[in-house]
């Protein structure tokens, strides 16, 4: 999705609201993004959650493998 000045649209989301911004409308330290799709920043903390899991688990399998 494009805007009318030709650039593309990004969407953030913001930790203190838990609101989707369309383009950047706050501060950065209450910003995740930015994401492409509106669908995509509203599951941002879910994506987070996710992630760190998965980095947990590898550093759980670096550290029994010593």
């Amino acid at each position: 999705m494009s805007s009318d000045s030709g650039e593309a649209t990004e969407y953030w989301f913001n930790t203190r609201t838990r609101m989707v911004e369309k383009g950047r409308q706050s501060s950065w330290e209450h910003l995740m993004g930015p994401y492409s799709s509106e669908a995509e920043a509203a599951r941002a903390l879910e994506k987070a959650q996710q992630r760190t899991e998965e980095w947990d688990e590898d550093d759980r399998e670096w550290r029994e493998g010593r």
